[in-house]
């Protein structure tokens, strides 16, 4: 029997905004409740907690999953949501933000005021003596090379080239979206090598996947000019910190800011490390949270997916039809198989659509009647289903 209603279990604070979108008529949503259809995050490790069967999606409000048991939920049929673009512009002006305070030399000016403790003529003689040691240099001119042209990078590299920088991008996966959204001012570069060779700046935004661990290492920080800074708000991991300090002591490097501070570079005074705040604004909680309900919200109701890291997008629209999800293995035969099945119990198909995504595959089903217990049982049994859903009607 279809479900007609839900329950969320929330494991970090959650902006009201966005549990708004949960209908209270059709939803329940706390910190504490048992057997969750759903689970929505920010932070929290996914990975030292035990997942209750009963759940059947995950929301990240927030685009890093690395929080999260991504292999483990792939394999039971499980989709993880996140909010790609949700937060860009916080991103976006976080990595200004980061460009310009390194420039200038802030936070070291700032401590060496910060430091003294004398009279006001004193005082006012050791700053004007003391900016010598602070002196900058301005962003106009200078290459800002950015690393991931997603949601984050597109609109870095655009307010880069409107500070009347240079630009130089790499992603050799750039969607189609994205390109669009790119200033044609923006030069792409076929390797990183190109990108590090040409950058007095430069930027990561990118996952930390296997591709991504130490991206930016001593053999692309040799590349740079002199005098370069590093950014870098993706992932610790995306830097290797030993090659980084090599680089800052060696004078290669001028800075290096990151929100993924580890105990090896804090207290380097050439190391401005911040706690995670790239998505730490008001505007950036309310939107992560808002997408990663409604996207939540959609797939619980109508079995649609939309920003999923583990699952294709899969989206038909509702008509009144019942409907059925299934998620599993991408082998050949399974839409036959459950064609077949359907066809046994006398329902015709109204409407279907299949997406794969690696080893895994999804299919919505729209039938013109409703799914018995026995029929789900049977589809269920097929080798290779991971995980089946009966949705029934829309809920109205």
């Amino acid at each position: 029997m279809a479900k007609r209603s839900f329950k969320v279990l929330t494991l970090n604070d959650i902006s009201i905004k966005g549990l708004r979108r949960f209908p209270r008529d059709h939803y329940e949503v706390a910190s504490g409740i048992p057997e969750p259809d759903a689970i929505i995050l920010r932070s929290y490790d996914m990975h030292l907690m035990e997942i209750p069967d009963s759940v059947v999606a995950i929301g990240r409000a927030g685009a890093g999953v690395n929080n999260i048991p991504i292999e483990t939920l792939s394999r039971r049929g499980v989709p993880v949501f996140n909010t790609p673009g949700a937060n860009a512009n916080a991103v976006k002006e976080l990595a200004v933000a980061a460009m310009l305070i390194s420039a200038r030399n802030i936070c070291n000016a700032r401590d060496y005021v910060k430091g003294m403790d004398m009279g006001d003529d004193a005082l006012n003689k050791a700053v004007e003596a003391g900016k010598k040691e602070f002196v900058g240099f301005e962003l106009p001119g200078k290459t800002l090379g950015v690393i991931g042209l997603g949601a984050v990078g597109v609109e870095v590299a655009n307010v880069a080239l409107s500070l009347g920088m240079k630009v130089v991008g790499y992603d050799p996966a750039i969607t189609v979206k994205r390109a669009w959204q790119l200033s044609s001012g923006a030069q792409q570069v076929d390797t990183l090598e190109l990108l590090f060779k040409e950058s007095d700046f430069v930027t990561a935004h990118v996952p930390l996947v296997n591709e991504t661990v130490n991206l930016i290492d001593r053999e692309h920080l040799e590349l740079m000019r002199d005098g370069g800074v590093i950014i870098n708000f993706s992932r610790g991991g995306v830097a290797n910190d030993t090659d980084i300090l090599d680089a800052l002591n060696s004078g290669k490097l001028h800075a290096y800011i990151t929100d993924f501070p580890s105990r090896k570079i804090v207290g380097h005074s050439k190391v401005i490390a911040l706690p995670h705040l790239g998505a730490s604004t008001s505007e950036a909680e309310d939107n992560c949270a808002i997408m990663v309900a409604n996207n939540l919200r959609d797939f619980l109701e109508n079995g649609n997916v939309r920003f999923s890291v583990n699952f294709p997008e899969t989206v038909i629209p509702r008509l009144g039809t019942h409907r059925i999800t299934i998620a599993n293995a991408n082998v050949p035969n399974m839409v036959g198989q459950i064609s077949t099945c359907l066809a046994k119990a006398n329902l015709n198909i109204e409407d279907l659509l299949n997406k794969s995504f690696g080893k895994l595959a999804y299919t919505i089903v729209d039938l013109n009647g409703s799914v018995s217990d026995e029929t789900i049982s049977e589809l269920s049994r097929i080798d290779g289903v991971l995980a089946l859903r009966n949705l029934g009607k829309p809920i109205s």
